[in-house]
Formats: structure tokens, sequence, C-alpha cells
């Protein structure tokens, strides 16, 4: 019997100290880890923003100036295959 209440007093207290480790765990990252990756998650949106300001000052362009810019991705998918179209049959 007292071996049973001893088994069952270790698994408690390991069941314990478990728990405040990872409480502990938690704050720390909280506390530490947490503001870190949300600084620099903001400067690099502040950068984004910057960057997409920056770019919209440079193209002010005069009123009636055409320019077609054409990005590489769509230039790639331009085969001349044609668009395919998915359909269903109806009887």
């Amino acid at each position: 019997m007292n071996l049973f209440i001893l088994l069952y007093l270790i698994n408690f207290i390991k069941t314990l100290v478990i728990i405040l480790v990872i409480y502990y765990g938690i704050r720390l990252f909280t506390r530490y880890v947490l503001p870190l990756l949300i600084d620099k998650g903001m400067k690099n949106m502040q950068q984004k923003m910057h960057d997409q300001q920056r770019e919209k000052q440079r193209s002010n362009r005069p009123e009636g100036d055409v320019t077609i810019e054409n990005k590489k991705s769509q230039q790639k998918k331009d085969r001349g295959e044609g668009e395919y179209v998915d359909f269903e049959e109806v009887d």
C-alpha cells in the first residue's frame, strides 16, 4: 500500500513539474521571443509600404501617357495553344 502511495505522489510531482516547465516556457517565449518576431514583422511591413510609396511616386506620368508593361510570367504562359474550356455534355 505504501508503495502505491509513493508511486502516486511521484507521478503527481512529475505532472506538476511538467506543467510548471510548460507554463514558464510559454511565459519566457511571450516575454522575450514574441516581441522580437512582431518587431521584425512590423519593420518588414513598413519597408514594403515604403517601397510601394516610392514606386508610386516614380510612376507619376503626365496625363495621357500610355505604357504597356508585361510581366515575365504572362509571357511564358502565352504559347499560342489557345484557352482550355472545361464543359459537360448535355443529352
